[in-house]
């Protein structure tokens, strides 16, 4: 599975959303973004799963970090690409829409605890772009 991601940062906090009860992961906190259909750019689906789960219209930039996954107990694989990304002009704040919640969030939101096993290795790139 592909999975497209995005790290948001303003005012020196960056954008986090919360896994829905019921998900693999549930509760966990992530980098905003979801599945890559078969045949859709991976920045075309970051924009698509951005305005579906938290209704914000983004810029998606160069990707950031790759990663690859596998979870074994939910014999799942996940590459996992992750882009900057910024709001674009005139776009909606975030809102909880098809996640549990969201947060902008300082670099103390970034323990590796809080996030699945996948997204633990670009912590350390989005905690050097944010203030303390």
């Amino acid at each position: 599975m592909i999975v497209a991601a995005a790290v948001i940062v303003e005012r020196d906090l960056v954008l986090l959303t919360q896994r829905k009860a019921g998900t693999h992961l549930e509760g966990a906190w992530e980098f905003p973004g979801g599945k890559v259909e078969p045949g859709e750019d991976p920045r075309d689906a970051l924009k698509r799963e951005l305005r579906e789960e938290i209704g914000i219209d983004a810029n998606v930039g160069e990707i950031l970090d790759v990663t690859f996954h596998r979870y074994e107990e939910a014999d799942k694989t996940v590459l996992l690409l992750f882009f900057e990304a910024s709001l674009a002009a005139g776009s909606p704040e975030p809102q909880a829409i098809d996640v549990a919640a969201f947060e902008w969030a300082g670099r103390e939101k970034l323990d590796p605890a809080r996030f699945p096993a996948a997204d633990v290795t670009v912590l350390k790139k989005v905690a050097a772009r944010i203030g303390s």
